[in-house]
Formats: structure tokens, C-alpha cells, sequence
């Protein structure tokens, strides 16, 4: 009479190879959540500038976008100039590096980006990449007013610090 089954050994193979395919998909999972968590922000934030200039230009106000306590990082939120009234406000969950060439980002009644001088400005919002001096998105906003997300691999010198 023959018994069917497995042996230890050939479980403790079957084991070892399925413990070896994790330690290798780990990292790979990792970075794949990351560049998504990275995408929806991007995301998140060209649609709050697209609002926002929406809301200027309908209410033939300016409207301001501003990182939330400084830091981009954190989220941002859209007031209008003069009271201050808060508009909408997005905190992102778990905080991430985004690099800018802007302080903050007002769009004229006309739904053009303004600097306080009344010079028309653009700007760039980088999402950084972890422990790399790079960025896969990057939240344009040209100095028409237009928003546009740009996506791939580009060397950004402001995500290379701390």
C-alpha cells in the first residue's frame, strides 16, 4: 500500500523558495506604492491649483494656495486674498518631499499666477522621490495660468537636500 503526501523536505524546499520570493518582491512593492502614493499627490495637487483658478476667475478674486504650515510636504490650502477665508484644504496622510520654486501661489481675478510684486509668475512643484535627487512628478503651472502634471524621470537639484 503506497501513501500519498509530501515529505518535511519537500516542504521545507517549497518554504524556503516561497520565503526567498518575498525577501525579492518586498523592495519592488515598496517602491511600487510609493511612485502611486507620489502620483495621487501630484494629482491632488494640480487639481487644488485648477480649483483655485477656477475660483478666481469666478469670483474676480485672488486666490491664494499656500503650503500648510510652510511645507508643501504637509498639504496645501486655498484662501481667498484679503479675509483670509479658507476655501478647501488638503492634508496629505503621511507627509513626502515636495520641492518648489514658489512660497506660495495667487492667481489674479483674470486666473493668471501673480507674485506679490504684480509680475506674472509660474512655477514648478516637484514630488521628490525618496533617498534620490530625483523627481517622477512635477505639477507645472505656466505663467498663463495653465496647470499641467508632467510625468517620468527628471533631475531636480531641490529634492537633493535633507
Amino acid at each position: 500500500m503506497r501513501q500519498q503526501g509530501v515529505t518535511l523536505i519537500q516542504m521545507m524546499s517549497v518554504l524556503a523558495m516561497v520565503a526567498l520570493l518575498t525577501q525579492l518582491a518586498a523592495p519592488a512593492y515598496a517602491n511600487l506604492t510609493e511612485d502611486l502614493r507620489q502620483a495621487a499627490a501630484a494629482r491632488d495637487l494640480a487639481q487644488s491649483l485648477r480649483s483655485a483658478r477656477g475660483d478666481a476667475l469666478l469670483q474676480n478674486r485672488s486666490v491664494v494656495v499656500q503650503p500648510l504650515e510652510g511645507d508643501w510636504g504637509k498639504g496645501w490650502q486655498t484662501v481667498l486674498e484679503g479675509n483670509q477665508q479658507l476655501l478647501r484644504e488638503h492634508r496629505l496622510g503621511r507627509p513626502m518631499r515636495i520641492a518648489a520654486n514658489l512660497e506660495k501661489l495667487r492667481f489674479s481675478g483674470l486666473g493668471v499666477p501673480l507674485r506679490d510684486n504684480g509680475a506674472f509668475s509660474g512655477g514648478t512643484l516637484q514630488i521628490c522621490q525618496r533617498a534620490q535627487g530625483s523627481s517622477q512628478h512635477r505639477v507645472v503651472v505656466a505663467p498663463s495660468g495653465r496647470v499641467s502634471l508632467r510625468s517620468g524621470a527628471s533631475e531636480a537639484p531641490r529634492c537633493a537636500g535633507p
